[in-house]
């Protein structure tokens, strides 16, 4: 896939999102749940937007770095790393969020609840050979 290719498969996606309340109508991500995740670049400083599936711990969304079964960890992992202030959009509207990396027995936890919740994600960590990073990102009020 060019990046035009790429751009313009995620302009579609964000417009069928936003047409239908976050939720994905076509495409092989249809039905999965979504949310855009907009961090700022550890080096550039700038936005940088992640669409990535989730699941829920409490009011927290729960996202994995899994790069779509690449060897090395997504950007986004480095840039909340780096800048954990985010903003997230679910349902069209935009919110401030916290993003933590979890670590140890929290992230084993997460790691299991979230292939419970998303079977399709118990693969992932054959498919790279590493440890996928589990990311709990909390909405911030107000």
């Amino acid at each position: 896939m060019t990046e035009t290719d790429a751009e313009a498969w995620e302009a579609a996606l964000l417009a069928d999102m936003r047409a239908h309340d976050g939720a994905v109508t076509q495409g092989p991500l249809a039905g999965h749940p979504l949310l855009v995740m907009t961090s700022i670049g550890a080096k550039s400083g700038a936005a940088r937007r992640a669409i990535l599936t989730f699941s829920r711990d409490g009011r927290d969304y729960v996202v994995a770095g899994t790069a779509g079964g690449a060897p090395t960890d997504p950007g986004w992992i480095h840039n909340v790393s780096a800048n954990p202030e985010v903003t997230l959009e679910r349902g069209g509207e935009p919110f401030p969020a916290t993003a933590g990396l979890i670590r140890g027995d929290e992230r084993d936890r997460l790691w299991e609840a979230h292939v419970r919740a998303l079977p399709w994600f118990a693969e992932y960590p054959a498919q790279t050979g590493r440890t996928i990073p589990m990311v709990r990102l909390t909405p911030r009020d107000g």
